[in-house]
C-alpha cells in the first residue's frame, strides 16, 4: 500500500507545485514507483507534467464518482482542471465529504509506492480531502511574513484533520521554498522556523532559481531541464527517503546527489 503524501501551503507562490513534480521525480529516479495527484483546480501540476489541457478524465471526474482514479492516469498524474472546482461544490452537499479522495485512491494506492498530491492554496474541503486521504504532509514555505503566518493556519488544520478525521497523519516537514539564503530575512525566517516546528524543518531549503519556473514552462522536470540544478530536490529526496525510513531507494537517493554534486563541493 503506497505512502501518501499530501503537499500543502496556506497561500500560492511558495512553489509547492514544484515540490511536488521535482520530488516525484527524485522519488521515481530513487526507484519508487510514484503516483501525482493534481488538487488544484488551477491544474498547474497537470501542466508540470505535460498533460493535455483537455485530458479526460481528470480528479474532478474522480470525485464526482463518474471514473476511478485508476482510469484517470496521465503521464504519471491524476489531472486536475477548473472542472476540480465544480466537483467541490458538488462535494460540499455530500455526507461524507471529507472521506471521498480516501476513497477513490484505494485501488491506486495498491499499485503505487509514493502517492504525492499537490493541494490547492487554500484551505478548504479539497486540501482536507488530501489530508485525510495521506498518512503524511509536508508543508511548504516562504521566507515571507505572510507565509510564515500562513504555515501556522496550515499546521492547525492538520491538527483538525488528525483530530477528528484522520489519527494516523503526521508531520512529515517544513520545507523553506524559494528562498535566498545570501539575505538575513531569509537566514532569519529559516531560524523562527526550525524554533516553531522543532525537529520538523528540513535541513534542505529550495533555493530561489529562475530555472525552476522555466522548467515548468516547458513541462519538464528539473532534473531533465537542467540537472545541476536539481541538486537542492536530489538532497530532499534524501531527507524525505530518511524520514519515512525507507532504506533501499535512500541508497538510490544518496547515489544520486552524488552523481548531481559538482566535483568541486563532493
Amino acid at each position: 500500500m503506497a505512502i501518501t503524501i499530501a503537499i500543502l501551503s496556506q497561500k500560492g507562490g511558495t512553489g509547492k507545485t514544484t515540490v511536488t513534480r521535482s520530488l516525484a521525480e527524485g522519488l521515481t529516479r530513487s526507484g519508487l514507483n510514484t503516483l501525482a495527484i493534481d488538487a488544484d483546480p488551477q491544474g498547474n501540476l497537470s501542466e508540470y507534467f505535460a498533460v493535455p489541457a483537455d485530458a479526460f478524465p481528470t480528479l474532478g471526474e474522480v470525485l464526482a464518482g463518474q471514473k476511478k482514479a485508476v482510469d484517470a492516469i496521465h503521464n504519471g498524474v491524476v489531472p486536475a482542471n477548473l472542472g476540480l472546482a465544480e466537483a467541490e461544490l458538488m462535494l460540499a452537499g455530500k455526507i461524507g465529504r471529507e472521506l471521498t479522495l480516501r476513497n477513490a485512491l484505494r485501488e491506486a494506492k495498491r499499485r503505487y509506492d509514493i502517492v504525492l498530491i499537490d493541494c490547492p492554496p487554500t484551505l478548504g474541503l479539497l486540501t482536507v480531502n488530501a489530508l485525510v486521504a495521506s498518512d503524511q504532509a509536508i508543508l511548504s514555505t516562504e521566507a515571507e511574513h505572510f507565509s510564515e503566518q500562513g504555515a501556522e493556519q496550515a499546521m492547525e488544520v492538520i491538527g483538525l484533520a488528525r483530530e477528528n478525521l484522520n489519527p494516523e497523519l503526521e508531520l512529515l516537514g517544513v520545507l523553506l521554498n524559494i528562498a535566498d539564503m545570501r539575505t538575513n530575512h531569509a537566514r532569519a525566517t529559516l531560524e523562527i522556523l526550525r524554533k516553531s516546528f522543532e525537529g520538523k524543518v528540513f535541513n534542505t531549503v529550495i533555493k530561489r532559481s529562475i530555472v525552476y519556473p522555466e522548467s515548468a514552462r516547458a513541462s519538464r522536470s528539473i532534473f531533465d531541464y537542467r540537472r545541476r540544478k536539481a541538486l537542492d530536490y536530489a538532497n530532499l529526496t534524501v531527507e524525505v527517503l530518511e524520514r519515512l525510513g525507507l532504506e533501499e531507494p535512500l541508497g538510490n537517493a544518496r547515489k544520486l546527489v552524488s552523481e548531481i554534486t559538482p566535483a568541486s563541493k563532493a
